[in-house]
């Protein structure tokens, strides 16, 4: 008589989602912006202002007359491309970060104020808000350095509040939605003050859509910067940006492509990938987008 013992059923856990291939490229190349950012003045081989005539408008590698000392070749001026490169990557992530984060304390700031105060504050906050997303805003940053001038304040300035009225926006709808929510009254009951709450409470179950709104602000924020330097109203000599490069590049690009297009590839693959990494995070923040 043969006797069958019944196995114990082990259930399987949780599946690990495996990660997107083009959002494993696209973290990879943002890591190595993120590295290229903090590192670009030890990377550089050489100085990026550093002028050699005799090596002007060598092609980089591997096209025919490339010089092995300058892999990604030289400008007009005999300056090596990728010593350029590597700091005007530097220079335009570390400014669209910047303004980025700038925008969105600003913005942030004005919808919690929108929120709570109502009334005149909040009409006045969200006519701003309405005037931010109807006019152009490019127009407006080319008025401002028109009467007031080309400096890095001012720049840095423009940029900051590019895009401010979106963080508003989302701020002032979240805030009014959790204010609504048991735990904010909970805390208000028990003698919380409103800072308290907004702080401890209401900032941390909001901060999911603000960070997806930054990953989505910050690919914009460098072509802006991108946009204004290539047409000369940026970043100016003797610093460089990915824009001016692109922008010095534009004439030579029947004999000397290179100068316009490895820059303007960097501009296009680090946008691509910061929109990517932020669409991924969207759809694991969002539940209506959870499957």
């Amino acid at each position: 008589m043969t006797v069958f013992s019944a196995k114990p059923q082990v259930r399987p856990g949780p599946r690990r989602q495996r990660l997107p291939l083009s959002v494993a490229l696209a973290a990879g190349f943002a890591v190595l912006i993120l590295f290229i950012t903090v590192f670009a003045q030890v990377l550089q081989p050489y100085a990026f202002e550093e002028i050699s005539l005799l090596d002007r408008m060598k092609p980089p590698f591997p096209l025919e007359g490339y010089s092995p000392d300058h892999w990604l070749g030289t400008d007009r001026l005999g300056r090596d491309l990728l010593s350029r490169l590597l700091v005007a990557t530097q220079t335009s992530i570390a400014l669209a970060l910047l303004g980025t984060i700038i925008g969105a304390i600003l913005g942030t700031g004005l919808g919690f104020l929108a929120a709570h105060y109502g009334g005149w504050v909040d009409e006045v906050i969200s006519a701003a808000v309405d005037f931010g997303a109807a006019m152009p805003y490019f127009i407006i940053a080319l008025a401002v350095l028109a009467f007031l001038g080309n400096s890095m304040i001012v720049f840095l300035l423009l940029m900051g509040i590019y895009g401010w009225e979106r963080y508003a926006r989302i701020t002032r709808g979240l805030v009014l939605s959790a204010r609504q929510e048991g735990y904010a009254q909970a805390v208000h009951a028990l003698g919380g003050s409103p800072a308290r709450i907004y702080a401890r409470h209401v900032l941390p179950n909001i901060m999911g859509p603000l960070i997806v709104q930054v990953t989505i602000n910050f690919p914009e924020t460098i072509l802006f910067e991108t946009s204004l330097s290539f047409i000369g109203l940026g970043i100016r000599p003797p610093l460089t940006s990915l824009g001016q490069l692109l922008g010095d590049g534009r004439d030579y690009l029947i004999n000397a492509w290179w100068l316009a297009v490895i820059p303007g590839v960097v501009i296009f693959l680090t946008t691509l990938s910061i929109s990517i990494l932020g669409d991924h995070l969207r759809a694991r923040l969002d539940p209506s987008l959870q499957g």
